[in-house]
């Protein structure tokens, strides 16, 4: 049996049980989280943007970097549950292209979310030569090669299984991430399997060794004596950011590694991916913007500039018309 027609009646099979459970309705809260956080993330950026002074330094282009990932994750991840929940037919080549684009911004955050960490650490371990290490110029090649790095693999695979297929034409009544990638070249699957292990694995262990680091460097300094000291805190907020970064990670390989087990029932196997795309995947980018904003004074400090120059203007412009 080809893998086209083994994403067929993989896909026939997860139409029925969203129409079975309802599940579409997802799609309400899915568009709340969604519009609230791009209402945001534009908000920070602008302020990180119209600051001369936050745009040089390397902490903020990170953290502009992953509100910009995010905000395409969204707007893709939107577009892919509006659709399966109207059930409608999208050409199979733009299902391929949106899953890469998708899985491209997603790995896109995760890398830069490290390497905010890796940030944190070369600022506290080299304070004298942060600046030489991470200039700005530096940075922005960084950034790209982050995106080159986090795109190379899906668009690969997009690449190959147009090459497998041989005829790109022909709709799909849901765009799926995992039944795209899970039947990408059948008998190669567990490539997909090693590669995202190994990142999120590498990922996590630069995280913990830069965090386990800092703590050495620091414990001397008394920044950790008291339980709610900005180093807690800090530590306390960026951890759980990143756990909610990369937890629907390892959920997405989980369901990879599952999508072709005969024991596991459709059901559960709908119900898993339709929640961790709904609201997992959600979560850190709806929390992504406040805490940046409330974390780094700089930028509410900006916001709260911006939002001044704003009033002074309206009312400059109400007393002329006067």
């Amino acid at each position: 049996m080809t893998s086209s027609v083994l994403i067929s009646n993989r896909t026939q099979e997860f139409v029925e049980c969203l129409r079975r459970w309802h599940l579409e309705l997802f799609f309400i809260p899915t568009t709340v989280v969604t519009l609230a956080t791009l209402l945001a993330n534009p908000v920070l950026l602008a302020c990180i943007f119209l600051s001369r002074a936050l745009r040089q330094e390397t902490r903020y282009l990170l953290v502009a970097n992953t509100l910009t990932a995010d905000m395409l994750f969204l707007v893709l991840n939107l577009s892919t549950v509006i659709c399966n929940a109207v059930r409608a037919q999208i050409p199979w080549l733009l299902c391929e292209v949106i899953t890469a684009f998708t899985v491209t911004a997603y790995c896109c955050a995760i890398l830069t979310v490290t390497f905010m960490v890796v940030d944190t650490f070369a600022a506290v371990r080299w304070p004298l030569h942060y600046h030489d290490i991470l200039p700005p110029a530096r940075t922005h090649r960084i950034l790209v090669g982050l995106w080159v790095v986090a795109a190379i693999y899906p668009f690969t695979l997009v690449i190959l299984m147009v090459d497998e297929r041989g005829n790109p034409h022909g709709d799909v009544s849901v765009c799926l991430a995992v039944i795209s990638l899970g039947f990408i070249l059948i008998k190669d699957t567990m490539w997909i399997h090693i590669y995202f292990f190994v990142a999120a694995f590498l990922c996590t262990v630069l995280i913990l060794y830069c965090y386990i680091r800092l703590y050495m460097v620091t414990r001397t300094q008394g920044i950790w004596h008291s339980r709610f000291s900005r180093a807690r805190v800090t530590l306390l907020a960026h951890g759980l950011l990143l756990l909610l970064y990369f937890a629907p990670g390892f959920v997405f390989t989980m369901e990879l590694l599952l999508v072709h087990r005969e024991d596991i029932s459709q059901d559960v196997r709908v119900w898993v991916n339709t929640v961790n795309m709904c609201v997992f995947m959600l979560l850190p980018r709806a929390f992504a913007p406040y805490l940046y904003g409330l974390r780094y004074r700089e930028i509410s400090d900006t916001l709260m500039q911006l939002l001044q120059q704003h009033r002074r203007l309206s009312q400059v412009t109400v007393s002329s018309r006067h």
